[in-house]
């Protein structure tokens, strides 16, 4: 009894058994707030850069589940690196939608539309009927030129 008396933390139980007394809960601190991010990362999925958008995912998930597991140093260190993810996966996001309606709105069609038919089809139809004219008229000149003659 004298090495019970000299070690406060050594406890019995009713068995026998030995174990060590880790403290009571008031004195462990609270777990830090989960940051996954994962609200945001699944907002970057509607971004059209989809492989930089799953790797936030991932990372988001990862984070979580090293949170829920106890590791809270690993849950932050991976919730800083979804959302540094998100964020760069809306920044190219936001730069392909930019880019692709900037070629979109001032690149020039050169596939020819229904009046573009029209026009070379009204094109040629007037330069045949002028080439008609112009020889009938040449035609009917020199008949006249011919019959002063």
């Amino acid at each position: 009894m004298a090495l019970g008396v000299l070690n406060s933390q050594v406890k019995h139980s009713l068995s026998g058994s030995v174990f060590l007394d880790s403290g009571s809960i008031e004195e462990q601190e609270p777990p830090p707030p989960l940051r996954s991010y994962l609200c945001l990362t699944i907002f970057t999925c509607f971004c059209p850069a989809y492989p930089v958008n799953i790797v936030a995912l991932i990372f988001s998930i990862m984070s979580r589940n090293n949170y829920y597991m106890g590791d809270y140093d690993g849950s932050r260190r991976l919730g800083r690196n979804a959302l540094y993810v998100s964020v760069a996966s809306i920044i190219i996001g936001l730069l392909v939608i930019a880019v692709s309606c900037i070629v979109h709105f001032t690149s020039v069609r050169h596939t020819p539309g229904v009046g573009q038919y029209d026009t070379i089809f009204c094109d040629y139809y007037h330069v045949t009927i002028v080439s008609i004219k112009l020889h009938l008229l040449r035609s009917i000149h020199v008949d006249t030129h011919n019959a002063r003659c």
